[in-house]
């Protein structure tokens, strides 16, 4: 993960007060983010919140509304970004009857490698991703999963710079999620910087140092990870023992469910924690006999920032 935020950094892409409308439909509503040097942002949102529209229009296939600003390297995206940016689509697309290697070095050769240097680039990336084996198969032979990796390798085998991944893992196993996920952090750790749209909260949370988050077309969230928990309610399974135990916890509680005989499930309100828990029970005579905080996830996260917006 990269950390070190405090030396100023390079703008890879500024997107300012950004709208799309599309006969009359707006699918996204004035949004601004930028991406600096180095990170690794999670797009998420569900289907339909403006994540690919945005992701286009960084990448100047379509062009916003008036009004908004795209800079892609400090200038409009278009040719002058050619070479430096990876893009995977949504809507794989790779010809299907030419093999691994000449469709990665087609895609490498539209990104401006030489020909005899594209196909060099597309065996050695397929052997540095253990894929030398399939180099000479047909694409419509290979699984999905694979089909999926070579399409990842077609769009950075040129070295780009910066990497727009369009829900890289929809439609993956867990065991290709992870091998596509472990790509990911390799070309991460070479100082590459990438956006990818998900909406698997998972992904998002191994892999991201930021995460925006969009919900009908508008940002609701752009922070870290911890900043994004903290918005995820806190659930707690308790067993208890002391008179009026119930009594003194039901305030710092949203939900409290018996599970069992003096054991209870409850969802912690909004800015108290475990620890507040403890130092309650602890202060009023409460005996514990277990005292199990659930790991707060993203997806709580995100359900919890979606619902304040509606």
């Amino acid at each position: 993960m990269n950390t070190h935020h405090d030396a100023p950094r390079e703008s890879i892409l500024e997107i300012e007060n950004v709208s799309k409308t599309f006969a009359g439909k707006p699918a996204v509503k004035n949004i601004s983010f930028s991406v600096q040097k180095g990170e690794i942002i999670g797009f998420l949102g569900p289907n339909g919140a403006g994540k690919t529209t945005t992701l286009r229009m960084a990448l100047g296939l379509i062009s916003p509304d008036v009004g908004g600003e795209v800079k892609l390297f400090g200038g409009a995206p278009g040719p002058n970004a050619f070479g430096r940016v990876g893009f995977l689509p949504e809507e794989r697309g790779l010809y299907r009857k030419i093999s691994a290697r000449d469709a990665i070095a087609h895609i490498a050769r539209l990104n401006g490698l030489g020909g005899r240097l594209a196909l060099s680039r597309a065996d050695e990336m397929l052997t540095r991703y253990g894929l030398g084996d399939i180099k000479r198969k047909k694409i419509k032979t290979l699984s999905k999963g694979m089909a999926q990796k070579v399409q990842l390798i077609a769009a950075i085998a040129h070295d780009p710079e910066f990497l727009i991944l369009d829900e890289p893992f929809s439609g993956l196993d867990p065991v290709n999620q992870k091998l596509l996920e472990d790509m990911v952090r390799e070309i991460a750790n070479r100082g590459r910087t990438i956006i990818f749209s998900t909406h698997v909260m998972e992904h998002a949370e191994r892999l991201c140092d930021r995460i925006i988050l969009m919900s009908a077309g508008e940002k609701i969230f752009d922070g870290d990870i911890a900043e994004a928990l903290a918005f995820a309610p806190r659930e707690l399974t308790i067993e208890m023992q002391g008179k009026n135990a119930v009594q003194i916890l039901e305030p710092f509680t949203s939900q409290m469910v018996e599970l069992a005989p003096d054991t209870w499930k409850m969802v912690l309100k909004p800015k108290t924690g475990p620890k507040d828990i403890l130092k309650i029970c602890n202060d009023n005579q409460v005996k514990l006999i277990r005292f199990e905080p659930q790991r707060a996830s993203l997806h709580d996260a995100f359900v919890s920032l979606i619902g304040r917006k509606t």
